[in-house]
C-alpha cells in the first residue's frame, strides 16, 4: 500500500521528469566524452567563420569539421550537416552560429550525436514558427540591412561592420563579408520536424549586444531547452570575438572540462 510519503516520492519523481522533459536535459546529464566536433554556419557567412575555434579546438586534441552550409532550402542545408556526422567515428558535439541552430536542432537527433551547442543561434521546438517566434521582441537592427538580388538575400556592408560583426576590427569585419554566403529566400520557409535539444545536453552562449539576433529571444531560447547557458557581452560574431570562450563552451560539451 502507498503510504503519504511514498506517494510524496512518487509526486516528485514524476515532476521532475516531467520538467526534463519539457526543458531538455543540459541540467540533468553529464555530457559523453566526444573528440568530434562539426560546426556549421548561418546566414552571411560561410565555413571559415570557424577558424580560430577550430585552432583552439584542434589544439586541444579534438577532431573538429566545418560543415560549407549551401543555405538553399532546410532540407538541403540539414542533409549538408548529416553528411558530416554520417563521416564521424564516436561521439560527436554538434555546433551551430545564428541559423544553423536550425540544422543543429533538426540534424542533432543523429545517433552520433552527444550535445549540442547554440551560438546566439536560433533554438526552434518541433514544428515551431520561428519567424512568429522572434516577433514577439524588437526587431534587431540587422534585419533592415538585408537586401536582395532575385531569390538571393545578403547583407550590405554597412549592416555586416555595424550590426553583424561590431565588435571585430573593421579590417576583419571587410573581410568576412567579402567572403559571406548569400542565401536563398526558400531557406528560410522551412520548420524543423524534430527538437534535439528535447532530449540530448546542450549549451548555449548568448551575445549580450547582438544586433542580429534579439539578446532576449536567445535567452528564452536557452532557458526553454535548459541549456548551460553564458552570456558574453559581444557582437553576433562571438566565435570571431570571443574564440577562447566559445572553445572553452564547446570543450564543456565533449566532456572534457
Amino acid at each position: 500500500m502507498m503510504t503519504k510519503r511514498t506517494f510524496a516520492k512518487s509526486l516528485a519523481a514524476g515532476a521532475a521528469a516531467a520538467l526534463v522533459s519539457g526543458h531538455g536535459l543540459a541540467a540533468a546529464l553529464k555530457p559523453a566524452k566526444a573528440r568530434n566536433v562539426v560546426l556549421a554556419h548561418g546566414l552571411f557567412a560561410d565555413g571559415s567563420c570557424w577558424t580560430e575555434v577550430i585552432a583552439r579546438l584542434q589544439a586541444a586534441g579534438l577532431n573538429p569539421t566545418a560543415v560549407q552550409n549551401p543555405l538553399t532550402t532546410l532540407p538541403e542545408a540539414v542533409a549538408s550537416v548529416t553528411r558530416v556526422l554520417d563521416r564521424q567515428d564516436g561521439p560527436t558535439v554538434l555546433v551551430g552560429h545564428s541559423f544553423s541552430g536550425m540544422l543543429v536542432t533538426e540534424a542533432g537527433v543523429h545517433p552520433s550525436v552527444s550535445s549540442l551547442v547554440y551560438v546566439a543561434a536560433r533554438a526552434p521546438d518541433a514544428d515551431e514558427d520561428y519567424g512568429a517566434l522572434a516577433a514577439k521582441y524588437p526587431t534587431p537592427p540587422a534585419s533592415a540591412g538585408i537586401v536582395f538580388d532575385g531569390d538571393e538575400g545578403r547583407l550590405t556592408e554597412e549592416a555586416f561592420l555595424r550590426d553583424f560583426g561590431g565588435d571585430l576590427p573593421p579590417v576583419k569585419a571587410r573581410v568576412l563579408y567579402a567572403v559571406q554566403e548569400p542565401f536563398h529566400k526558400a531557406l528560410l520557409a522551412g520548420k524543423v520536424t524534430a527538437a534535439a535539444w528535447r532530449s540530448k545536453p546542450s549549451f548555449y552562449a548568448v551575445s549580450t549586444e547582438d544586433r542580429t539576433i534579439n539578446p532576449d529571444l536567445e535567452r528564452f531560447m536557452a532557458k526553454r531547452m535548459g541549456a548551460k547557458t553564458i552570456e558574453l557581452k559581444s557582437s553576433h560574431l562571438s566565435m570571431i570575438s570571443h574564440p577562447d570562450r566559445i572553445a572553452e563552451l564547446i570543450l564543456e560539451a565533449a566532456g572534457h572540462r
